[in-house]
């Protein structure tokens, strides 16, 4: 039997008009036009082609002055006799939004406006009344109800306030191919007015909201499940009634749903495709139903029910759902190609109970043993001891007792004849005994093995002593290596150590040295194009350390060097050197420019010349504001030799004189007064040009501005800040 499809058409709405009408029933062409006849057509324009009409059969179609009444009383009622019958029933209704689900399946408060479900326990009721009064009490039935909804694909008890309710909902699980629900809450009903309050009650906890198009809308799946348990003197018959009002699918574009109904609407429409897709894979019998992809399509099982099924397709008449009927009446015409088995459940007989012997007290009786089986192996063993045996044979036995040890055999020839009579009266068609046949050896003892005595070991006193010696070494050892060195590591040379520095720097950058080579190279390339000379020298120079080997790199090197001495000549040094910084053209590159300047007086710009720091410096400053600054750490430490370097080599300026002049003076209070020296760090001045003292010696004496540099605390840069406030002093006097 497949599934029933109804189809209903609801009525128009206030805001509605009759010429917006484009959906009707219509009777089938071999009917006839009698008005007792039963619409089974639905008729719907396409979209494309408003002269072309699609038509779609169904079981049957109700239009728009169809009443409540008339879909029970020839839908819904004739399973009610099913259900005492030991049948399952499934009714649910399929639709869009707005269509009238939730009025077909529970209606109104009137009598008149009652759905189905009302209607359907109302018909259980009366019907078990009757079965009771015409068995006069013999035949009993209990109803009892189940109510819950799938929410965001989560199953919550309806009979459970929403407060109560846990984040993950209940649980599904299969129970002999049906799916149930763990913990839900089921409730006894005696009467019909115990159903309606129990019902209405559990109405209040679903979960509904106002959208565009429904002022009520239903944001979950609603399943409501009546028990009826029908118990006579010999049986029992359990049969379930499921009632599902699901959903409608909606589009978002004309409901306006915000934040909260876009997240319940994706959990509606995802679990309605689900369920369209399982239509499919039965209409096309495909081996694989994805019923597990949601916690609807599961309870539903549709096609895998065994009972009747029932789907009230419910559609509206109006042009604005002109798509949305389309598509919901393609689903309900694959849904009625769907085969249920129509089986009922077993029912439970009920049989008299056994009594339970007692194994106490003098009424403990022994069965008496059973005779023997008339098997090949008894018959052999009667056939063989019906014989009389001679008074000097021994017994055949009719087994073979094993033992670990073998026992000599004495072949007895009456025995061995007798043995073989045996074996002919035998079926041919049987294997021979094991226990007849000598096939099987017995089992040979095992002689057991020997006890190996185990000699004692033997250690004479000088290996024990050679032992505890060794050990003793290798715990003084292990000692020695974890205790630091006491004696001081000698000093090293500032050569040395240089060298040292660069063995380092060469490890460090291994790697990746030829990537910063070609950075260099590619560096030099861009100022070459540019026109600037000295900075492309610098950048070859500095790609030399990484190929030092390479004659072309080696030429462009010589080229850059003539051509920039050649400039030089060419410019006349002397003059150029006396001309002031602000006259100079930015575009021409000296050594001069490489000096970082920190003063704003253009008073300073004659000593700074002065005191410039040749090319080699790796912290330079020129052709148009290009600055070059190595990241890495062994290139800051030889930017700050090259700084010391170019400090030991400048002439000696009447500033650089008066800065030599105070720090020879070994006044604290005059060195904290420069520029970037504190109390502190003068201090360490002062004890550095002291440390010869204690020796005898006179103390060191500075008398360039690299010796400075590299005393204990100062460097380059401190270096250049005395300088400079030094500078500051002397345009302020």
């Amino acid at each position: 039997m497949s599934v029933r499809v109804v189809a209903r058409i609801r009525p128009l709405l206030n805001s509605e008009l009759d010429k917006d009408a484009i959906v009707y029933a219509a009777t089938a062409a071999g009917a006839g036009n009698e008005p007792s006849s039963q619409p089974t057509i639905v008729r719907i324009p396409n979209p494309k082609n408003e002269g072309e009409d699609f038509s779609f059969q169904f079981n049957s179609v109700y239009g728009q002055e169809a009443t409540q009444q008339d879909i029970f009383d020839k839908e819904v009622s004739p399973t009610i006799k099913h259900l005492f019958n030991g049948f399952d029933v499934t009714l649910f209704a399929y639709g869009v939004t707005g269509t009238g689900k939730t009025h077909t399946m529970r209606g109104g408060k009137t009598l008149a406006e009652r759905g189905a479900i009302p209607r359907l326990l109302s018909g259980i009721y009366r019907r078990s009344r009757k079965i009771e009064k015409d068995t006069q009490g013999q035949t009993t039935v209990e109803v009892s109800m189940s109510y819950y909804e799938i929410y965001n694909d989560k199953v919550f008890d309806l009979f459970e306030a929403p407060e109560k309710r846990t984040m993950t909902g209940l649980q599904l699980r299969d129970n002999g191919g049906k799916t149930v629900v763990v913990g839900l809450t089921e409730r006894p009903c005696e009467s019909l007015k115990e159903f309606e309050k129990l019902y209405d009650q559990a109405n209040i906890n679903r979960s509904t909201s106002a959208t565009k198009l429904n002022a009520h809308s239903s944001r979950s799946h609603a399943i409501l499940c009546v028990r009826i348990t029908v118990t006579n003197e010999d049986e029992i018959r359990v049969s379930t009634a499921s009632a599902i009002d699901l959903a409608g699918s909606e589009d978002n574009r004309r409901t306006d749903n915000g934040k909260e109904r876009l997240v319940e609407s994706a959990s509606i429409n995802k679990s309605l495709f689900v369920l369209a897709q399982c239509v499919e894979a039965i209409s096309r019998k495909q081996t694989r139903i994805p019923y597990r992809e949601s916690k609807m399509t599961r309870i539903l099982s549709l096609g895998q029910n065994n009972g009747l099924t029932i789907m009230i397709l419910n559609l509206a008449p109006v042009r604005s759902y002109h798509l949305d009927t389309l598509s919901s009446l393609n689903f309900a015409n694959r849904t009625k190609k769907i085969e249920v088995r129509e089986v009922e459940n077993e029912p439970i007989f009920k049989g008299c109970s056994r009594p339970v012997p007692a194994f106490t007290g003098s009424s403990l009786q022994r069965q008496p043993l059973r005779p023997l089986a008339s098997t090949v192996h008894n018959a052999s063993i009667r056939s063989s001891t019906a014989q009389q045996p001679k008074p000097g044979d021994k017994p055949l036995k009719a087994f073979t007792v094993y033992a670990d040890r073998s026992k000599p055999r004495h072949s007895n020839p009456s025995s061995q004849q007798r043995r073989t009579e045996v074996l002919k009266r035998l079926s041919p068609l049987k294997r021979p005994l094991d226990s007849l046949t000598d096939s099987r050896p017995a089992k040979q003892s095992r002689p057991s093995p020997p006890l190996l005595s185990k000699p004692h070991p033997s250690i004479s006193q000088a290996a024990i002593e050679d032992i505890i010696e060794k050990k003793v070494t290798e715990i003084l050892a292990t000692r020695a290596l974890e205790q630091p060195s006491a004696c001081a590591a000698p000093e090293i040379s500032e050569e040395v150590q240089r060298r040292l520095e660069m063995l380092e720097q060469r490890i460090e950058g291994k790697d990746d040295s030829r990537a910063e080579g070609l950075t260099f190279l590619l560096m030099a390339k861009q100022h070459h194009v540019r026109g600037e000379d000295t900075s492309a020298l610098k950048m070859y120079e500095l790609a030399k350390e990484y190929f030092p080997d390479n004659a072309k790199l080696n030429s462009k090197i010589m080229k850059l060097r003539e051509k920039l001495e050649k400039k030089r000549d060419a410019d006349g040094r002397a003059q150029y050197d006396g001309l002031p910084a602000m006259s100079r053209s930015p575009t021409e590159p000296t050594a001069t420019d490489h000096v970082r300047k920190t003063s704003d007086d253009p008073a300073d710009d004659d000593e700074y010349q002065e005191t410039a720091e040749p090319i080699e410096d790796l912290d330079y400053e020129s052709d148009d504001g290009f600055r070059y600054k190595s990241k890495t750490k062994n290139s800051r430490k030889a930017g700050m030799r090259y700084k010391v370097m170019s400090l030991e080599e400048s002439a000696q300026t009447p500033r650089t004189r008066h800065l030599l002049d105070i720090i020879n003076s070994r006044d604290i209070a005059q060195i904290r007064l420069l520029k970037g020296v504190g109390a502190k760090k003068a201090e360490v001045i002062v004890e550095a040009l002291c440390a010869g003292e204690d020796d005898g010696e006179d103390g060191r004496t500075i008398g360039s501005l690299g010796q400075l540099g590299r005393l204990k605390g100062v460097g380059a840069k401190t270096v250049e800040n005395m300088r400079t406030g030094l500078g500051y002093l002397s345009s302020e006097a």
